[in-house]
């Protein structure tokens, strides 16, 4: 079986007590602390779970198709980000519901579930966009580094590998703790874009039109498409469920009732952080490149190098830290994504330490072809989101069904805005092909 991750809260049960024993008397625990407290202090305890899911939201891949947004075409894909983003929240909460409900992961669910001709390839195209996700990652924090010490790419990504296994260390202490260094990272994020947002002062009449949905061409559908890839990530469909199953243990019906609105609670506010924050990206690329006859302004370095003059070093170093925290959490989130995979389709496991080095091979081979960072960054982002109807089809069939769900069955109009949703990302990335074939 595969394994369940640690619970965050915990009572040392008396010896010799069975399994069931202890989950009741930890459950009770847990909610007797929930009903004594009010105010924040009384959902802090269930809070956690999205912000991990979150930082995959604000990755370097998002960073790469944000900033070409804006510096291709001003604030024009505003709108994207916002639609990305309300359907994150939808669907990491669906897949959250799903782990509480169930106490089983989607991978694990698929796998009971499913043929296992399928099972298998569903585990096969998982793990290719796991990859794709963590060549993004790795990539965004090399180049961090590289900005803010001048050391060649290839030295950023001996450094970044380092970093990367000493995260690897606080996820074996369990899930609080790395819970709260991702938010400090998150922080970080937050603090840096809003500096650099107050710097740029962007127009608000532009930000406003810039939620009014347009195209501007096969290559604005390109960057769209990427940005809901870079949005709507499939391996956090996945690794969400998992990080809510048995993390507090429930009895009944109302119990799970009670945890599913704490969760709900949890998923807009580390969503909306996240959506948030991909906004100002756009909206600052927008108010400082766009329009500038700044040259491959989109590129991550170009965009470093031409913040200096054009907004001060402050913006530009807050710009690399931002990328830096964004590429070594997020990459410890896909490693786990990428655990919670396998371990959930096939029902083996590999130690964490050698998926951490297979994954990174990758991104230290295009280094040393010399590809352009920005390029494969942004085509990450498109091969994650012809993943993310492989994800998004089983949970909309599972959440809906009321022998899986239960009590948290979804109700008929959020199935259908869930498959508006995948209709609408199947959609773009059908016209994308259509418009590269024919162009």
């Amino acid at each position: 079986m595969a394994s369940r991750p640690p619970t965050t809260e915990s009572v040392s049960p008396p010896a010799g007590r069975s399994l069931d024993d202890r989950m009741t008397e930890r459950a009770e625990a847990v909610l007797a602390r929930h009903s004594q407290k009010r105010g924040l202090a009384r959902i802090l305890p269930f809070l956690g779970p999205a912000v991990i899911a979150s930082i995959a939201y604000m990755d370097p891949g998002n960073f790469a198709t944000n900033i070409q947004g804006g510096a291709q075409f001003g604030y024009a894909l505003l709108w994207v980000i916002l639609a990305a983003n309300l359907m994150a929240m939808l669907i990491q909460n669906l897949s959250a519901k799903l782990g509480i409900a169930t106490g089983k992961n989607l991978p694990e669910t698929i796998r009971e579930r499913w043929p296992r001709p399928v099972v298998w390839l569903y585990w096969v195209q998982a793990e290719i966009v796991a990859m794709a996700t963590d060549l993004a990652e790795f990539l965004g924090a090399a180049v961090a580094i590289q900005l803010l010490t001048g050391l060649p790419l290839i030295w950023g990504a001996g450094i970044t590998a380092a970093l990367t296994f000493w995260l690897l260390t606080i996820q074996r202490r369990g899930f609080r703790p790395l819970e709260l260094v991702i938010g400090g990272f998150v922080s970080v994020i937050g603090v840096a874009y809003l500096t650099q947002f107050v710097v740029a002062r962007p127009a608000l009449a532009d930000l406003g039109r810039g939620f009014i949905p347009s195209f501007q061409g096969v290559d604005s559908v390109y960057l769209a498409v990427g940005i809901i890839g870079a949005t709507v990530m499939p391996h956090v469909i996945y690794l969400h469920s998992a990080l809510t199953q048995g993390r507090v243990p429930t009895r009944n019906d109302d119990e799970r009732l009670r945890l599913s609105r704490l969760n709900r609670v949890d998923v807009i506010a580390s969503m909306g952080l996240a959506g948030l924050i991909n906004m100002s990206m756009l909206a600052v690329a927008a108010a400082t490149f766009y329009g500038k006859g700044v040259e491959n302004a989109g590129d991550l370095e170009t965009a470093y190098r031409t913040l200096t003059p054009l907004l001060g070093p402050a913006a530009a170093t807050a710009f690399a830290i931002a990328l830096l925290a964004s590429g070594l959490s997020s990459s410890a989130v896909g490693t786990m994504a990428g655990q919670v995979i396998m371990q959930g389709f096939v029902n083996f496991s590999i130690p964490l330490w050698l998926r951490r080095t297979i994954t990174m091979l990758p991104a230290f081979i295009v280094i040393l072809l010399g590809l352009n960072p920005t390029d494969v960054l942004v085509l990450s982002q498109v091969i994650l989101s012809f993943g993310v109807p492989f994800a998004l089809i089983p949970l909309l069939l599972f959440t809906a069904r009321r022998d899986v769900m239960g009590v948290l069955t979804s109700r008929p109009l959020v199935s259908g805005l869930g498959w508006l949703f995948a209709s609408i990302i199947i959609g773009l990335n059908v016209y994308l092909l259509w418009g590269a074939f024919t162009s």
